[in-house]
């Protein structure tokens, strides 16, 4: 078993040699896991707890890390990923991904978008320039370019029996909070207002509000309601 761990050891030590002989700054190669597939053009860089699986690759200028854990994922040139996990994703160039996000199988980061912390993406694409900075999910969806996805914004996506899914235009903005029930298409330039659940389409330019209206009772803590 020693030998076995050690053999281990070696073969994992020779692949991270490998890398750093081709020009990538691996920080701490005692803490960093990367299998033998895996393709790391040089400038990229590594930070300590960084696990890269199966058929990835890593392009140039590329900062993975600290603690993150990519499997069969593609990483664009200068992109950014920190402390998230990666499913068979494809990241674009310049495009930050994380703290804390978690991107699913499928789902496709255009270049230049920001997918922030405590955000899942799966089976989605982004188009460039797209931000969803926090607290969101995307699933099933189609999601164009310079598109502002708000906190707490989410694509219900499955009716308890299919999945279905949501097409977002160019430069849409979900407001906070939002319920994109699918199968639910925003309009380019869209706006849905904060809290709203969209259930009908949105054309271009149109803004959709779908909550109640705020009902205000002076002095109602001062009653007695029992």
């Amino acid at each position: 078993m020693i030998s076995e761990m050690m053999f281990d050891q070696v073969a994992r030590m020779a692949v991270i040699q490998r890398h750093c002989d081709n020009g990538v700054k691996i920080v701490d190669p005692a803490h960093c896991y990367i299998d033998e597939n895996v393709k790391i053009a040089a400038g990229a860089v590594l930070y300590p707890g960084v696990i890269l699986e199966g058929a990835c690759e890593i392009e140039a200028g590329a900062i993975i890390g600290p603690n993150t854990q990519i499997t069969d994922s593609f990483i664009g040139a200068g992109a950014k990923i920190k402390q998230s996990v990666l499913e068979e994703a494809h990241v674009g160039a310049n495009t930050t991904v994380g703290p804390f996000a978690y991107l699913r199988p499928h789902a496709v980061i255009g270049e230049r978008c920001r997918v922030g912390n405590f955000v899942e993406v799966k089976n989605a694409t982004l188009g460039d320039d797209t931000k969803m900075a926090h607290l969101a999910y995307i699933g099933d969806a189609d999601v164009g370019r310079g598109v502002n996805y708000s906190c707490g914004a989410i694509t219900a996506n499955y009716d308890g029996k299919k999945k279905h899914r949501t097409v977002i235009g160019d430069h849409a903005f979900i407001g906070c909070n939002s319920n994109l029930v699918a199968p639910v298409q925003i309009g380019e330039g869209a706006f849905v207002a904060a809290g709203s659940t969209i259930t009908d389409n949105l054309e271009p330019a149109a803004l959709g509000i779908a909550r109640a209206r705020q009902v205000c009772k002076n002095n109602w803590a001062n009653k007695d309601h029992v």
